[in-house]
């Protein structure tokens, strides 16, 4: 993990982009994955993915690449261009340049030249399949990741049923960031453990050593950043749900 590295926080950057992660299979939601990608599965009438696009044109977000696998042609299909949106939609299709989904990490750096483009130095980081439509893309916290030099900051939701051991527990105050931030220590065996939100910020140097079209998974490096000390987290207690079955999805539609 690369040493932490202060910017600052006047200089001007571009725009940050986003990816949302939608190149998944969706065993668990199967039947109803056989015919439609999972991100595409409509909750409360309209498709999951369109919640995040939503949110990402409402907070200042501009462009927006999905990167996708399973039944990908179906993606430029339902969200075309994104000018609905307000947005401009780009598409990394895995399945037909790499014969199939490349993973989390692997996704992300294969997008990564796209993601940085121009010098941007972070970009926002989102799973297709979660419902979190009380989460602000926060460009102020961005502007003040960025200065920190971290190499990424995730948010973290109490631990649901199907992952009750959580992921990372909180720590000492991280001030770089949001008040209620918290730097993460995945070795604190006396702080609270929380389940990773698949919502984040992160850096190019998280990813950069994976060769694009390469297989990786995201996990492993972020319990190395924790360990390191250059990845924060913070708790998100807003509206959030991890569609993971055809029940999860038939609740979430008349819960309110």
């Amino acid at each position: 993990m690369p040493k932490l590295r202060r910017v600052n926080p006047t200089t001007p950057t571009l725009p940050l982009r986003a990816i949302v992660l939608a190149a998944g299979r969706g065993e668990r939601m199967r039947p109803l994955t056989d015919h439609t990608p999972k991100p595409l599965l409509p909750v409360r009438g309209r498709p999951m993915i369109e919640w995040h696009l939503q949110a990402l044109a409402r907070d200042g977000v501009q462009e927006v690449l999905i990167n996708t696998a399973w039944l990908e042609e179906q993606f430029p299909a339902t969200l075309g261009d994104g000018s609905r949106f307000g947005l401009r939609l780009q598409y990394s299709m895995e399945g037909r340049d790499h014969g199939g989904a490349l993973e989390t990490a692997g996704g992300i750096a294969t997008a990564l030249a796209w993601l940085t483009e121009g010098g941007r130095p972070a970009f926002w980081v989102v799973s297709g399949d979660i419902w979190a439509p009380d989460f602000r893309f926060d460009p102020a916290l961005a502007q003040r990741f960025i200065a920190s030099g971290l190499a990424a900051h995730l948010w973290l939701v109490p631990n649901p049923p199907f992952h009750p051991r959580g992921d990372f527990a909180l720590g000492a105050p991280q001030p770089d960031l949001a008040a209620d931030a918290a730097l993460g220590r995945s070795n604190d065996s006396a702080a609270p453990r929380l389940t990773y939100a698949n919502l984040a910020l992160m850096r190019a140097d998280l990813v950069a050593h994976i060769p694009p079209g390469q297989r990786a998974a995201l996990g492993p490096l972020l319990h190395t950043g924790m360990a390191a000390g250059s990845i924060s987290v913070q708790p998100y207690a807003g509206r959030w749900e991890n569609v993971g079955t055809p029940q999860q999805l038939a609740n979430l539609q008349d819960s309110d």
